[in-house]
């Protein structure tokens, strides 16, 4: 209820609503097309590579959305607004924090460089889940978890 407070600053609701937006897939999409643009075929391959681990990644959030179907905060709980509008009604987990994790541990083992701009992004996106009034802490703990093994699971069977 607090980070939900506090998104109610018209700055901070500002920021995290960009934020979230970029997060539904622009700033991965515009990644992608710059690794290829900047890269060559080195990118193309990084690319294919955040690409499958996505596609992986939307495939497992559907259905653990489906088999957890955990009402989000605002509607579990009336004194919590949401800033946004939500993409789906269930709330476990975190789709934008899970793909923003797997993502940038994908991107960043091929290009560490990325580091300040990922990084900082990536956990805006995730802070934006709950500050909207979208996803509880837990959310986005479990999707930060679920992220990082999927993305490590991906540089394993494809290094």
């Amino acid at each position: 209820m607090a980070a939900n407070r506090w998104g109610a600053r018209g700055a901070v609701r500002a920021w995290f609503r960009f934020v979230s937006r970029l997060g539904d897939g622009a700033f991965w999409y515009a990644l992608m097309a710059a690794l290829v643009l900047f890269d060559g075929w080195r990118g193309l391959g990084a690319s294919a590579h955040l690409a499958a681990t996505g596609l992986v990644a939307l495939l497992l959030y559907r259905k653990l959305k489906r088999w957890t179907r955990r009402p989000r905060p605002f509607a579990a709980d009336g004194r919590i607004r949401p800033l946004i509008a939500p993409l789906d009604e269930f709330s476990f987990p975190s789709g934008h924090t899970l793909h923003a994790v797997a993502f940038t541990v994908v991107a960043l083992a091929w290009y560490p460089a990325l580091a300040p701009l990922l990084l900082p992004f990536t956990a805006s996106v995730a802070v934006s889940r709950v500050v909207l009034g979208l996803h509880y802490p837990s959310d986005v703990l479990a999707a930060t978890l679920i992220g990082i093994a999927l993305a490590l699971l991906s540089l394993h069977l494809f290094p």
